[in-house]
């Protein structure tokens, strides 16, 4: 079904004004990457909390340098506060420490070192974290547990990537951050096309079948590929679903113990 888009950035801005302000806040903080998807909701905050809207810029040392030029560049276009936090030296010391890292753990460490750094300054300036995630990162746990998966409220948490973007030209966000490939921006030469071994073009049409058909049930891959899906690419988007369900789930707590 083709969106309204005018009525979706409405609905998301009433969303914004409603729920902070049900939570008791003025102000929120977010984290501006340069990327697609905060680039939206940098541009959403902006539109609800003009200057009570904050973004955090927080490059790391193997962030690419036109993720921050593209950033700036946003703040520039719709006048946006910001703040500029590296956290180069806090992941070089990382790296040091732990020289036989793994990628995945330096990403991990940088993401929830950046939530660190918003959850500080949202305590600091009395601010709501917003969330930057898409639905299509959080179907396939593509994101970090306590880090860029972490907020208080989040907009596009219901939006598929390929929407973002469709929402993105809608907001007239700059041409360079619409065209240019996902990325996490965690290690050098890192893509989500890469990661994930698809582009959102090809994994978004499955993730609206998964979802319109298997919500809150078993997914049966054999139906998928019935309906005329790759079996491997199946194999791998509900294998990732899977392993990753955990992620979008708040922690089991033991129930309270009741001896007899």
């Amino acid at each position: 079904m083709q969106k309204d888009y005018q009525k979706l950035i409405a609905y998301l801005c009433d969303f914004l004004e409603k729920e902070v302000q049900k939570k008791g806040f003025k102000k929120v903080v977010y984290g501006l990457s340069g990327g697609l998807d905060s680039a939206v909701v940098g541009v959403l905050c902006q539109k609800v909390f003009k200057e009570n809207a904050h973004a955090l810029l927080m490059p790391s040392s193997v962030s690419m340098p036109e993720s921050k030029t593209d950033a700036l560049n946003l703040c520039e276009t719709f006048s946006i506060p910001y703040t500029e936090y590296s956290i180069a030296p806090y992941d070089k010391i990382f790296g040091s420490h732990f020289k036989d890292a793994s990628l995945t753990r330096k990403g991990n460490f940088c993401a929830r070192l950046r939530m660190a750094f918003l959850y500080d300054y949202s305590l600091k300036s009395d601010s709501l974290v917003i969330g930057t995630s898409n639905k299509s990162e959080r179907m396939l746990g593509y994101g970090t547990l306590f880090g860029d998966l972490a907020c208080a409220i989040n907009p596009i948490g219901e939006l598929f990537k390929t929407e973002v973007y469709e929402l993105a030209c809608h907001l007239n966000i700059p041409k360079k951050i619409l065209n240019k490939p996902p990325s996490a921006d965690l290690f050098v030469g890192q893509s989500d096309e890469k990661d994930l071994g698809y582009p959102y073009s090809v994994i978004d049409p499955l993730l609206k079948d998964i979802e319109a058909l298997f919500k809150n049930k078993p997914i049966d891959a054999e139906a998928l590929t019935q309906l005329g899906y790759d079996e491997i690419l199946v194999k791998n988007i509900t294998s990732r679903i899977q392993k990753n369900a955990f992620k979008l789930e708040l922690p089991t707590i033991a129930q309270k113990f009741n001896p007899k």
